[in-house]
């Protein structure tokens, strides 16, 4: 198999993959009742291994296939506009992070979590047109660091398995 043709089916396997968690996540119950749209954010465990075995390119592009995709399924217009938000910045993040070679997958993960976060809420009080919603920032903190920790150890047992000289 040509490089490029088995990059593609190995990309577009990982999109699959994400899409699949993507639905198990929603058929999971809420985590916390009281805290409206926290997650776990299982497709990220996808996005993390893509972007330290492919590239920045790759999990974007997966990253924005799975999240319109997602959006049709099981959202709508609105979710989508705050998951680009918020992975765009998260994006952002995790690359500079990468780069900088201090923090481990699983940091770089925490970081990425967190960020989604306050991309997701800076995107709620434009749209909204309230800077209350910045208070929310403080539970969502929380959580996105403890997803973040749980999507980082899954993604960095991952990436040791799958050694970059097979794909």
């Amino acid at each position: 198999m040509r490089p490029i043709t088995k990059k593609i089916a190995l990309l577009g396997l990982c999109t699959a993959v994400a899409l699949v968690l993507a639905y198990i996540e929603v058929l999971l119950p809420p985590l916390f009742n009281a805290v409206p749209g926290i997650k776990i954010g299982l497709p990220n465990i996808i996005i993390i291994f893509v972007l330290y075995r492919f590239g920045f390119k790759e999990a974007a592009v997966v990253s924005l296939v799975r999240m319109i995709a997602v959006s049709f399924m099981f959202g709508n217009l609105m979710a989508l506009i705050y998951s680009l938000a918020g992975a765009f910045l998260s994006m952002l993040v995790m690359v500079i992070l990468k780069k900088m070679r201090f923090l481990s997958v699983v940091g770089v993960s925490v970081a990425g979590g967190v960020f989604h976060n306050v991309g997701q809420i800076l995107a709620a009080m434009l749209l909204l047109g309230t800077t209350e919603l910045g208070y929310y920032l403080i539970v969502l903190t929380v959580t996105g660091t403890v997803s973040g920790i749980f999507v980082g150890l899954c993604g960095a047992i991952i990436v040791q398995q799958i050694p970059k000289k097979l794909i």
